[in-house]
């Protein structure tokens, strides 16, 4: 449709009367079908025009459309392309900064104080007041703001041994729970963020470093973006993939929030979960990734709950969210660690992630969650297992990682 707009509306506009006949309604419907109704429907969101035009082009040639169609478009498209790319670029930011759906099983609600807990796991035994800071000093919050700036950390001694530890636990359980581990780059292009939703409606909470580069802000862009433009075959899904990166997030709009300590970092570690799943099945794999997520915090032994987000709490690219909060004692609150997400079809439409079986081609849907956010479960760590003497008492599931059962505070 928006292919013959442009072609009735604007090449006629600034035609010469010799030439307005060659964009009739039945010149347009003779190049549509030499083209193919499926080859239109492969354009998507994104499409740079003149990667549309060299693909209409190779169709009408290979189609033995007329030589007076084909001469007229290559010698009149020069002047013409920066209108009509124009125009397609507003198509697709029309497009891309519309919401996904909230499946119908999402609680109504206006905001967060709709979310409804779906349960409650282990005892709050910590009597702790104090925060991670006032707990340890080998996490050194002026020494990173010499080198970089407010909302960064750095950690030392035991405590930076702490975080290693649990981001090879985190990355074991994931692999035990079948999901397949990738080291990948940190920063991402255009098109990717575009795929997975952040771009372009949430763009000032990324961190740009070039044109068309940005500092990734979750795994999740690149775990995701693996799959675009592929058509995978049914027998493969779902596909589950995993990585650990540092995430980058410029945290606009949440000034004065968190300011102190790890709780909200400009740069965070997270270990990030994402299946690729048929759609049929896209809520059973949501809840296997809840599953795999909350295990960790079991393991953990640490008090949490899983909240299911209400339809005016939920994300911009998400049909449905549960959150795994975990007990801040020194906030005497649960706080988010992990958001598992189902998309449904959201992002494989934007990035062209589809299947095939005997039906044809099909968009998939896609699932993620973190499997955790390392450094909130470091806090999580101090905070409830602070046994007052200037130790934390580790988990027995930690123990082989980190090579002792106490960790040295000071």
């Amino acid at each position: 449709v928006v292919f013959e707009n442009v072609f009735k509306n604007v090449f006629p506009r600034q035609l010469s009367a010799d030439h307005t006949h060659l964009f009739t309604e039945k010149s347009i419907t003779k190049m549509h079908d030499l083209i193919g109704v499926n080859s239109i429907g492969e354009w998507r969101f994104g499409t740079d025009f003149m990667d549309l035009y060299r693909h209409l082009m190779i169709k009408l040639q290979k189609n033995n459309a007329s030589d007076k169609m084909i001469d007229f478009l290559y010698d009149g498209f020069g002047s013409k392309v920066y209108e009509l790319q124009n125009i397609l670029d507003e198509v697709n930011n029309l497009l891309l900064d519309i919401p996904n759906v909230p499946d119908e099983s999402v609680p109504e609600g206006k905001n967060e104080d709709d979310n409804v807990v779906i349960k409650k796991y282990g005892e709050i035994k910590s009597k702790n007041t104090l925060d991670h800071l006032e707990i340890t000093n080998h996490i050194d919050t002026d020494l990173a703001a010499k080198l970089a700036g407010s909302r960064f950390a750095v950690l030392k001694g035991d405590i930076a041994k702490l975080q290693r530890a649990l981001i090879t636990f985190m990355l074991d359980e994931a692999s035990n729970n079948g999901y397949q581990e990738f080291y990948l780059p940190y920063i991402v292009n255009k098109e990717s963020l575009i795929g997975t939703g952040q771009l372009p409606k949430f763009e000032e909470d990324q961190f740009k470093v070039s044109d068309r580069l940005y500092l990734s802000p979750t795994a999740e862009v690149q775990l995701t973006n693996m799959f675009r433009d592929r058509i995978l075959d049914d027998k493969e899904l779902p596909i589950k993939v995993t990585a650990h990166t540092s995430c980058f997030r410029s945290e606009a709009g949440s000034y004065g929030k968190d300011t102190r300590g790890l709780i909200r970092q400009h740069q965070f570690e997270k270990i990030e979960l994402v299946q690729i799943t048929h759609p049929t099945n896209s809520m059973d794999c949501l809840n296997d990734l809840l599953k795999n997520a909350c295990q960790i915090l079991d393991k953990l032994e640490l008090p949490y709950q899983v909240i299911e987000l209400c339809t005016g709490d939920l994300g911009f690219s998400s049909a449905k969210t549960f959150d795994i909060e975990v007990w801040m004692p020194s906030q005497n609150k649960y706080r988010e660690i992990s958001s598992c997400s189902n998309f449904s079809d959201f992002q494989a439409r934007r990035s062209n992630i589809k299947f095939k079986d005997k039906k044809g081609n099909t968009f998939a849907h896609t699932i993620n969650g973190s499997g955790l956010a390392v450094g909130r479960t470091l806090i999580a760590i101090l905070e409830n297992r602070f046994n007052g003497n200037d130790e934390i008492d580790l988990p027995e599931c930690l123990v082989s990682y980190f090579g002792a059962k106490k960790v040295k505070l000071k």
